[in-house]
C-alpha cells in the first residue's frame, strides 16, 4: 500500500513539475507591457495611441488601453516609454551596408587630400591583407571646397602599386587609380561602354573617373566576395539596422548568390530582420530566377517577389537621365544606363512573369520612359498592374505626376536625397525643373502612397535622419531655416505612415506588418522621446532603445 502512495505522489510530482515547465514555456513567449506611451496606425492609416501591449510568441493578441492580464504572467512596466511599430526602410543596399562598414569610408571629407589621407590612415590601421584592393565610397565632390571631380593622380602618388576604387556617395560614380585601370585594360583607347562614360581630359588620357555603366569595367576584376564573407557582412549590417530600429528592409537588387544566401538564411531561420529582396535585373541568370517564381519563408523573413530595374544613373554625377540639357553642362543630358529600346522586353519579361517590377528612375526623362513603358505593358498583363513602384521618382515633370496615380504607380522616396541634393539640384536642373522634385506632398494629395526609405548606405540608414528631412525639409544643422522648398514637406503622421505602413504596402506585406494591430506580427521598437510632441529638430536625434522582432528582443 505504501508503494502505491509513493508511486502515486511521485507520478504526481513529476506532472506538476511537466506543468511548471509548460507554463514556463509559455510565459518565456509570452509579454504584457503596461504603462506604455505607445502610437500605431489603424486599418484606415490613421495614429492612435495605446498604454498596453499583449504579445503571444510572434503576434499581437491585444493591445489598447484597458485590456486584462492574463494571470500568472507579470507585466511589463514601460514606465511610459515611447513605443512605435518596427521601421521599415523600403529602400537601401542590405550588404552594400555592410560592405560599408568594412571598407574605408570617405563620407564627411571636405576635399580630394583629405580623402587620400583617410585612405592611407585606413590603409595603415587595416589588420587584414584583403583581396588586394582598396575599397571604399563615399565621396561627395559638391561637398568639397573647389567642387571639381577628383583625378587618379592623387591616387597614384600615393597608392601607385596598389588598385583602388572609390564610389562616390551616390554610388554613380568612381574614382579609381592608374593600376586600376590598368588591371582592367582601359586607356585612352577605350570607348565608353553603352549607359556610361570614361571621363578623359584634354589630351584623351582617362581622368580616373568612370560613371555609371563604366565602373563596372573595373569592378568585375575585384576578386569574387566568397560566401562566408556575404554572410558576415549580412550579420554586420543586421546588427547596425536594428540598432537603428529598422525592422525590415528592402533589398533594392540582389545578385542569385546573394538570393542564395538570402533563401538559405531563411530556411536556417538565421535572419535577424525582415527582408523584402528585390532580383537584380542585371543579373545573369534573372530569366532563370523569374521561373523560380515567388519566395516567401514560414515566418515573413524573407519575401522575393520583385525585381529592380535601372534607368539612369544619378544627379549628383550628372548620369540622371534629363528632358533638357543639364543647366550647369548644356551638352549633357545625362544616361540612360538601360537603353530605350530595351525597355518592352524588360518590363514585359518581368510583368509578365508575375514578378513586381520597381523601376530606378531619377530624372525626368528617365521617369517618363518609365510610365510610358508601364502602361504599355499593362495593356499586355492585365492581371499584374498593382503596385509596381518607380525607385528614386526625384525629378518628374509636373505633368507627369498624375499618371502615377492613373497608373497605379507607388513613388519609392527617400527624403534625406532631398536634404542631400539641395545644394546642388538647383544647379543642376535650375529652378524651373525644381517644381517637380522631391514632390513629396504633391503625391500624396493626388492620392499616391509613398513608401520612405533612406537608400543606404548612399545616406546614413538612420531612419530618424529620415523623418525628420520629410517633415522639415532641413539638413543636420537645421537649415534652410524655413526648410528647402517647404511646401513639398509632409506631416509627422504622413511621414510615419511613410516609413511603416505605406512601406508595408510597397511590399505586399501590410497585413503582416507596418502597424501594431490584434494578428500583426510583433515587431515594435522604444526610443528615447515622443516623436510626435517633441519640436520638429530634435527628431533627427532620436535613440532606439529596444528592438523588437517576431516577438524577441533583438536590440
Amino acid at each position: 500500500m505504501n508503494i502505491i502512495i509513493k508511486t502515486i505522489a511521485q507520478k504526481m510530482c513529476l506532472a506538476s513539475i511537466l506543468a511548471m515547465l509548460v507554463s514556463f514555456t509559455v510565459i518565456a513567449n509570452e509579454h504584457f507591457f503596461t504603462n506604455v506611451n505607445g502610437y500605431t496606425l489603424n486599418a484606415e492609416g490613421e495614429l492612435v495611441q495605446f498604454s498596453q501591449l499583449h504579445v503571444v510568441d510572434d503576434t499581437i493578441k491585444a493591445i489598447g488601453n484597458e485590456l486584462s492580464k492574463p494571470e500568472p504572467l507579470t507585466a511589463t512596466d514601460m514606465q511610459q516609454a515611447v513605443m512605435l511599430p518596427g521601421i521599415i526602410d523600403a529602400h537601401g543596399h542590405i550588404l552594400g551596408l555592410g560592405d560599408n562598414l568594412i571598407q574605408v569610408d570617405l563620407r564627411g571629407t571636405s576635399s580630394e587630400q583629405e580623402a587620400v589621407e583617410r585612405i592611407k590612415a585606413y590603409v595603415s590601421a587595416k589588420t587584414t591583407k584583403g583581396n588586394g584592393w582598396i575599397i571604399g565610397r563615399g565621396w561627395n565632390q559638391v561637398l568639397w571646397t573647389n567642387k571639381q571631380f577628383p583625378s587618379k593622380a592623387s591616387l597614384d602618388k600615393e597608392f601607385p602599386n596598389t588598385p583602388v576604387m572609390l564610389s562616390r556617395v551616390d554610388g554613380h560614380a568612381d574614382w579609381v587609380n592608374s593600376k586600376a585601370l590598368e588591371i582592367a585594360g582601359i586607356n585612352a583607347n577605350t570607348p565608353s561602354p553603352s549607359g556610361g562614360e570614361i571621363v578623359k581630359d584634354a589630351n584623351g588620357q582617362p581622368t580616373g573617373l568612370l560613371i555609371d555603366n563604366a565602373s563596372y569595367l573595373v569592378g568585375k576584376m575585384i576578386p569574387e566576395t566568397t560566401n562566408e564573407d556575404l554572410a558576415d557582412r549580412l550579420n554586420l549590417a543586421s546588427a547596425h539596422l536594428l540598432s537603428l530600429g529598422i525592422t525590415s528592409a528592402h533589398d533594392a537588387g540582389i545578385s542569385e548568390q546573394v538570393k542564395n544566401l538570402f533563401v538559405e538564411q531563411a530556411n536556417n531561420n538565421a535572419l535577424k530582420f525582415r527582408i523584402y529582396a528585390m532580383l537584380s535585373a542585371t543579373d545573369p541568370n534573372i530569366e532563370g530566377m523569374l521561373k523560380q517564381g515567388h519566395y516567401a519563408d514560414e515566418q515573413g523573413f524573407l519575401s522575393i517577389r520583385s525585381v529592380k530595374a535601372y534607368g539612369d544613373g544619378a544627379l549628383g554625377s550628372r548620369g540622371a537621365a534629363l528632358l533638357a540639357p543639364y543647366s550647369d553642362d548644356p551638352h549633357n543630358s545625362g544616361l540612360l544606363v538601360t537603353p530605350e529600346e530595351s525597355l518592352p522586353m524588360l518590363f514585359n519579361t518581368i510583368i509578365g512573369a508575375n514578378f513586381q517590377l520597381n523601376f530606378h528612375a531619377i530624372g525626368d526623362r528617365a521617369n517618363r520612359l518609365a510610365l510610358q513603358q508601364f502602361a504599355k505593358t499593362f495593356k499586355n498583363f492585365p492581371q499584374n498592374t498593382q503596385r509596381h513602384r518607380v525607385e528614386h521618382a526625384q525629378i518628374v515633370a509636373p505633368e507627369d505626376i498624375p499618371l502615377f496615380k492613373e497608373y497605379a504607380i507607388i513613388p519609392s522616396m527617400q527624403p534625406t536625397h532631398a536634404t542631400s541634393d539641395m545644394n546642388m539640384a538647383e544647379d543642376r536642373i535650375g529652378k524651373a525643373r525644381l517644381k517637380g522634385a522631391y514632390a513629396w506632398q504633391t503625391f500624396l494629395k493626388q492620392g499616391s502612397p509613398i513608401a520612405f526609405g533612406s537608400d543606404f548606405p548612399v545616406e546614413l540608414a538612420n531612419p530618424f535622419h529620415g523623418l525628420h528631412a520629410a517633415i522639415t525639409r532641413q539638413d543636420a544643422n537645421q537649415q534652410p531655416e524655413s526648410g528647402w522648398i517647404s511646401e513639398e514637406s509632409v506631416t509627422r503622421e504622413q511621414a510615419f505612415k511613410g516609413f511603416t505602413l505605406d512601406a508595408a504596402y510597397s511590399g505586399f506585406q501590410e497585413d503582416m506588418i507596418g502597424s501594431l494591430e490584434v494578428g500583426k506580427k510583433a515587431d515594435f521598437i522604444v526610443v528615447d522621446r515622443d516623436i510626435f510632441t517633441i519640436e520638429a529638430s530634435q527628431i533627427r536625434d532620436t535613440q532606439v532603445l529596444q528592438t523588437w522582432v517576431n516577438g524577441k528582443r533583438v536590440f
